[in-house]
């Protein structure tokens, strides 16, 4: 008996104390993204083109709306990520705001104020004014330079040939506003932001690209301008330090199969063929399945992403390294009913939803000594 105790004692514990001893901690951060689908105040801006959304505007966009929506988006600002991390996330790179003091507005908002986010915001050249912004968790990141940095495309510059089919053209908020002076294409600047996340330098660029307005194949060229500007910030900050840890994310409006983020980018869908200082997205094969973050004629895309430089793919976890991302769609999120059941729950003239885009997430994690 004492020896079958004994082969049982060997069989039952030692494989766990094996498995408890190769057991690694890490500390770990979630990085979102979300388009919150116009976030306006209730005030008039005579310099931009809000009038839509203000109370006597074609939204009756009322103080009470508008509240409403900063708490159904600070419900999904908690939960981004929950499933790997009990902490909302450390970085939210956000888009379609209307100004500084609408986000003022959501960090004070209960269920995340004492997360004490703070904000990288600058007003851009778009005519709706919405821009692009960053929140932050200052407890892990303190950043030491940022700046938006213009795109400039222009009307004349597009070539389209005569013949080309007639698309079907999505209707948009976001319409392109051109300068009668100079046929200037005016949209988002590009953010970004260096700082020390836990110590580690990293550079986080936040995006929202030029819309399809007038056509996807009309409007590629813009952004596909885009994307190359994005490719030479990159190249910027890796000329400065090849190894230097970069994220890009936002709303491209484009897939990851487009000439703007395979091209104009350089973007990959696989880790082993992301060259030295190259980009990996993890997005493009959620979207080659089939998942999506916005629907158009029950047609899903992938136009939100996070997309990381080869130095956040090496696993070394020595310092910060990307692990896995996600699309965040909970059923809240999803409209249950009608036209556009299946669809993000956006804005309606009966309900205040959240937007017409799932956020989207990665997690950087590194090994605790």
């Amino acid at each position: 008996m004492k020896i079958l105790r004994l082969i049982l004692f060997f069989i039952l514990f030692l494989p766990l104390t094996k498995i408890v001893g190769q057991q690694k901690n890490y500390s770990i951060h979630t990085i979102a993204f979300y388009n919150f689908e116009n976030l306006f105040d209730t005030i008039n801006d005579p310099n931009t083109n809000d009038d839509e959304w203000t109370p006597k505007g074609m939204q009756h966009w009322t103080s009470k709306k508008y509240h409403q929506k900063l708490q159904n988006l600070s419900r999904v600002l908690l939960e981004i990520g929950s499933s790997e991390n009990t902490n909302s996330p450390t970085f939210i790179g956000c888009s379609e705001i209307e100004n500084r003091g609408v986000l003022e507005d959501l960090i004070q908002e209960p269920k995340i104020i004492n997360k004490d986010y703070g904000i990288i915001h600058f007003d851009s050249p778009d005519k709706r004014g919405i821009d692009v912004a960053l929140l932050y968790q200052k407890k892990y990141f303190k950043p030491t330079s940022y700046t938006n940095i213009p795109l400039y495309v222009y009307k004349d510059e597009v070539k389209i040939k005569q013949n080309s089919t007639i698309e079907s053209v999505e209707k948009t908020d976001d319409d392109l506003e051109i300068s009668p002076i100079n046929n200037r294409v005016f949209t988002r600047d590009q953010l970004l932001i260096t700082g020390f996340l836990d110590g580690e330098e990293i550079n986080i660029i936040v995006n929202h690209w030029p819309s399809r307005s007038g056509g996807e194949k009309k409007t590629s060229p813009y952004r596909e301008a885009a994307g190359a500007l994005n490719r030479k910030i990159i190249d910027s900050l890796q000329r400065i330090n090849p190894n230097a840890k970069v994220i890009t994310l936002g709303d491209l409006n484009d897939g990851p199969f487009n000439n703007s983020v395979k091209k104009a980018l350089g973007a990959k869908a696989k880790r082993v063929d992301v060259p030295s200082m190259g980009i990996y997205n993890p997005f493009e094969e959620m979207a080659k399945k089939g998942l999506g973050t916005i629907a158009f004629r029950d047609s899903w895309d992938i136009f939100d992403q996070i997309m990381v430089s080869q130095s956040l793919i090496k696993n070394d976890f020595s310092g910060f390294q990307y692990w896995k991302a996600g699309i965040y769609n909970k059923p809240f999120l999803i409209q249950t009913s009608g036209l556009y059941k299946g669809y993000p729950k956006r804005h309606s003239a009966t309900e205040i939803g959240f937007s017409d885009h799932f956020p989207v997430y990665i997690y950087l994690i590194k090994e605790l000594n």
